[in-house]
Protein backbone atom coordinates (compact mmCIF):
# COMPACT_ATOMS: atom_id res chain seq x y z
CA UNK A 1 0.00 0.00 0.00
CA UNK A 2 1.36 3.36 -0.53
CA UNK A 3 1.19 6.47 2.14
CA UNK A 4 -1.06 9.20 0.26
CA UNK A 5 1.13 11.62 1.87
CA UNK A 6 4.14 10.89 -0.27
CA UNK A 7 3.95 11.58 -4.13
CA UNK A 8 4.02 8.43 -6.46
CA UNK A 9 7.92 8.55 -8.24
CA UNK A 10 5.74 8.74 -11.34
CA UNK A 11 3.79 11.86 -10.89
CA UNK A 12 4.81 15.27 -11.77
CA UNK A 13 6.21 17.33 -8.49
CA UNK A 14 3.49 19.40 -7.59
CA UNK A 15 3.90 23.68 -8.12
CA UNK A 16 5.20 25.75 -5.53
CA UNK A 17 2.45 27.12 -3.64
CA UNK A 18 1.59 31.30 -3.90
CA UNK A 19 3.05 31.91 -0.92
CA UNK A 20 6.22 30.60 -1.14
CA UNK A 21 9.45 32.57 -2.75
CA UNK A 22 10.51 31.26 -6.08
CA UNK A 23 14.07 29.63 -6.12
CA UNK A 24 16.89 31.44 -6.33
CA UNK A 25 18.78 31.37 -9.47
CA UNK A 26 22.44 30.08 -8.99
CA UNK A 27 24.60 33.63 -8.85
CA UNK A 28 27.33 34.26 -11.72
CA UNK A 29 30.46 35.64 -10.20
CA UNK A 30 30.35 38.16 -12.68
CA UNK A 31 27.40 40.66 -13.32
CA UNK A 32 25.56 40.10 -16.95
CA UNK A 33 26.40 42.76 -19.28
CA UNK A 34 24.55 43.59 -22.34
CA UNK A 35 27.11 43.09 -25.61
CA UNK A 36 26.55 46.29 -26.22
CA UNK A 37 28.00 48.36 -23.06
CA UNK A 38 30.88 45.50 -23.34
CA UNK A 39 31.72 46.96 -26.46
CA UNK A 40 31.33 50.39 -25.47
CA UNK A 41 34.00 50.04 -22.51
CA UNK A 42 36.13 48.24 -25.10
CA UNK A 43 36.18 51.00 -27.17
CA UNK A 44 36.94 53.31 -24.36
CA UNK A 45 39.93 51.47 -23.36
CA UNK A 46 41.55 52.56 -27.33
CA UNK A 47 39.89 56.06 -27.21
CA UNK A 48 40.65 57.03 -24.02
CA UNK A 49 44.14 57.89 -24.75
CA UNK A 50 42.63 61.08 -26.42
CA UNK A 51 42.46 62.30 -23.35
CA UNK A 52 46.00 63.19 -23.47
CA UNK A 53 45.84 65.89 -25.35
CA UNK A 54 43.64 67.60 -23.05
CA UNK A 55 45.46 67.17 -19.74
CA UNK A 56 48.95 66.15 -20.76
CA UNK A 57 48.95 63.10 -18.98
CA UNK A 58 46.27 61.34 -19.98
CA UNK A 59 47.59 59.22 -22.87
CA UNK A 60 47.90 56.83 -19.99
CA UNK A 61 45.74 57.94 -17.62
CA UNK A 62 42.63 57.40 -19.64
CA UNK A 63 43.33 53.71 -20.54
CA UNK A 64 44.54 52.50 -17.37
CA UNK A 65 41.72 54.42 -15.33
CA UNK A 66 39.21 52.33 -17.58
CA UNK A 67 40.87 49.08 -17.57
CA UNK A 68 41.09 49.23 -14.11
CA UNK A 69 37.50 50.07 -13.54
CA UNK A 70 36.45 47.25 -15.66
CA UNK A 71 38.65 44.31 -15.91
CA UNK A 72 37.15 42.54 -13.22
CA UNK A 73 33.14 42.57 -13.98
CA UNK A 74 33.88 42.58 -18.18
CA UNK A 75 36.56 40.16 -19.28
CA UNK A 76 37.13 41.45 -22.80
CA UNK A 77 37.94 45.08 -21.26
CA UNK A 78 40.74 43.49 -19.85
CA UNK A 79 42.33 42.44 -22.91
CA UNK A 80 41.22 45.71 -24.49
CA UNK A 81 42.75 47.81 -21.44
CA UNK A 82 46.35 45.98 -21.62
CA UNK A 83 46.34 46.25 -25.02
CA UNK A 84 45.57 50.03 -25.04
CA UNK A 85 47.61 50.43 -22.17
CA UNK A 86 51.43 48.91 -23.45
CA UNK A 87 50.78 50.91 -27.02
CA UNK A 88 50.65 54.26 -24.40
CA UNK A 89 53.52 53.31 -22.67
CA UNK A 90 55.35 51.93 -25.95
CA UNK A 91 54.40 55.39 -27.37
CA UNK A 92 55.68 57.24 -24.39
CA UNK A 93 59.31 55.45 -24.14
CA UNK A 94 59.55 55.90 -28.10
CA UNK A 95 58.69 59.78 -27.59
CA UNK A 96 61.44 60.38 -24.70
CA UNK A 97 63.82 58.50 -27.42
CA UNK A 98 62.61 60.78 -29.96
CA UNK A 99 63.22 63.92 -27.74
CA UNK A 100 66.41 62.56 -26.80
CA UNK A 101 67.24 62.39 -30.83
CA UNK A 102 65.72 65.71 -31.59
CA UNK A 103 68.20 67.47 -28.85
CA UNK A 104 71.01 65.67 -30.32
CA UNK A 105 70.43 66.76 -33.81
CA UNK A 106 69.18 70.07 -33.27
CA UNK A 107 66.03 69.85 -33.56
CA UNK A 108 65.94 67.76 -37.42
CA UNK A 109 64.35 64.72 -35.25
CA UNK A 110 61.72 66.75 -34.08
CA UNK A 111 59.71 65.83 -37.11
CA UNK A 112 59.60 62.71 -35.68
CA UNK A 113 58.14 63.43 -32.70
CA UNK A 114 55.40 64.80 -35.13
CA UNK A 115 55.56 61.64 -37.36
CA UNK A 116 54.96 59.77 -33.74
CA UNK A 117 52.12 62.14 -32.47
CA UNK A 118 50.11 61.52 -36.00
CA UNK A 119 50.37 57.58 -35.67
CA UNK A 120 49.29 57.57 -32.55
CA UNK A 121 46.25 59.30 -33.60
CA UNK A 122 45.85 56.95 -36.50
CA UNK A 123 46.27 53.96 -34.28
CA UNK A 124 43.75 54.46 -31.79
CA UNK A 125 41.29 55.49 -34.19
CA UNK A 126 41.42 51.98 -35.64
CA UNK A 127 41.76 50.39 -32.23
CA UNK A 128 38.31 52.43 -31.86
CA UNK A 129 36.93 50.91 -34.63
CA UNK A 130 37.97 47.42 -34.58
CA UNK A 131 36.86 47.41 -31.09
CA UNK A 132 33.01 48.70 -32.34
CA UNK A 133 33.41 45.33 -34.79
CA UNK A 134 34.21 43.22 -31.49
CA UNK A 135 37.97 42.68 -32.82
CA UNK A 136 40.81 42.87 -30.81
CA UNK A 137 43.10 45.23 -32.23
CA UNK A 138 46.98 44.64 -31.62
CA UNK A 139 48.74 48.07 -31.96
CA UNK A 140 52.01 47.71 -34.30
CA UNK A 141 55.51 48.08 -32.68
CA UNK A 142 54.11 47.69 -29.39
CA UNK A 143 55.98 46.76 -26.07
CA UNK A 144 53.82 44.36 -24.24
CA UNK A 145 54.81 45.45 -20.57
CA UNK A 146 51.83 44.24 -19.23
CA UNK A 147 50.10 40.93 -20.15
Amino acid sequence: MSDPNIPDSNSDPAPPSAGSPPAAAPQNSLPVVSPGTARGWEVACHLAGFSGYLTGVGWILGPLIVWLLKRSEIPSVDAHGKEALNFQISVLIYALALVVVALLTCGVGGFLLIALGIGQIVLMIIGGFKAANGELYRYPLTIRLIK
